[in-house]
């Protein structure tokens, strides 16, 4: 009997849903959960809410650190990972270049108004790391002034540190020696500065570096009248006037110098009653002045170096002669002589002669 086209497809369909059903409900236990054997997947249009709970978390953001690097906050339900990966080699350390030891401040410049080399002067010779060894040459070489010592130590520290020759053990030993022997103030500045270079070649015990000469700062010394006594005089009077923080020769004050009271020049040159390092006082006698109703300012020069204390001693008018009396005719306070005997009335013998 013959079957018609639609009923053969028909059949064809229900055959076709039933090898489907068998397959997917009944199967051969190949893809069952404990099956050795590989099984169909399942692709799915989008994920379920169990695969959504099993996706990665998303990085966390980043925040600062207090001590400035980013770093990321790890949730505490995040599993840890046990693998640890090797860690990168760390970076070769560079070299850094080596700080230069600090060297003499300004003096100030000495007036140094003499050729003769004094301690001061040479000080401000080696200001400059080039003169160095010129200034090695112009220190006394047997010298035993601590001053001397003190900067002959330091040249040769100056040219040991630049590769130029010099002894450290020979500095080493003045240091040490030289130890509260510096009492001015620019050869405190250099014992100072000498420590320095030490301390440096401590460190750096084959190293050579450029020395520089500082270009400002505060400077060694800081030159001033400290006093005067007495604080109250009369014009020829002697006054002490104290000075501090002397930076040049002292002979060189007296000679070159210069002191006023009250804008007027001491009428002789200044006595050097003490000296004790930078501290020196000074003899001066007062001038007379051409007012006496403020108090003087007394001040001490020496080329461009001045030292002024405002203020500071009270002058005196000079004693002056009592005026004279218009209606005797005799000034106040002397007496009218009377007739000498050789005046007298009558004969006088001589003195010493005998009349016969």
């Amino acid at each position: 009997m013959a079957v018609s086209l639609g009923v053969r497809i028909s059949g064809l369909l229900v055959v076709g849903a039933v090898a489907v059903a068998v397959a997917a409900f009944g199967g051969d236990g190949s893809d069952t959960p404990d099956g050795g054997g590989g099984g169909s997947t399942v692709v799915t249009a989008g994920p379920s809410d169990e695969a959504q709970a099993h996706t990665a978390p998303a990085s966390p953001t980043p925040h600062q650190s207090p001590a400035g690097e980013a770093s990321a906050t790890v949730p505490q339900d995040t599993p840890t990972h046990t693998h640890r990966s090797t860690p990168a080699p760390s970076a070769t350390p560079t070299n850094k270049p080596l700080l230069t030891p600090s060297w003499l401040p300004p003096g100030p410049v000495s007036p140094n108004g003499d050729p003769t080399p004094d301690p001061s002067s040479v000080y401000d010779q080696l200001r400059d790391p080039g003169q160095c060894r010129a200034a090695l040459s112009s220190i006394p070489p047997t010298s035993t002034d601590p001053e001397w010592r003190l900067l002959r130590a330091l040249a040769s520290a100056c040219l040991a540190v630049q590769g130029q020759g010099g002894s450290w053990d020979t500095v080493t030993k003045e240091y040490a020696a030289l130890t509260g022997k510096a009492d001015t103030c620019k050869g405190r500045a250099a014992y100072a500065v000498l420590g320095g270079l030490l301390d440096f070649h401590r460190q750096h015990p084959s190293a050579t570096v450029r020395l520089k000469a500082s270009s400002g700062g505060a400077p060694a010394c800081s030159y001033r009248v400290a006093g005067v006594a007495p604080a109250d005089a009369e014009p020829g009077d002697v006054v002490d006037v104290n000075l501090r923080g002397t930076y040049f020769d002292p002979a060189e004050l007296l000679r070159f110098g210069s002191v006023l009271i009250g804008g007027k020049q001491v009428p002789v040159p200044p006595v050097l009653k003490s000296a004790a390092g930078d501290e020196l006082v000074l003899s001066v006698v007062v001038p007379p002045l051409d007012d006496y109703t403020k108090k003087a300012d007394v001040v001490v020069r020496y080329g461009a170096a001045e030292a002024r204390l405002p203020d500071v001693l009270t002058v005196g008018s000079p004693a002056v002669l009592p005026s004279p009396d218009a209606s005797s005719g005799t000034p106040q306070g002397m007496f009218s002589l009377g007739p000498l005997p050789a005046h007298l009335p009558g004969t006088q013998p001589a003195a010493g002669l005998r009349v016969p």
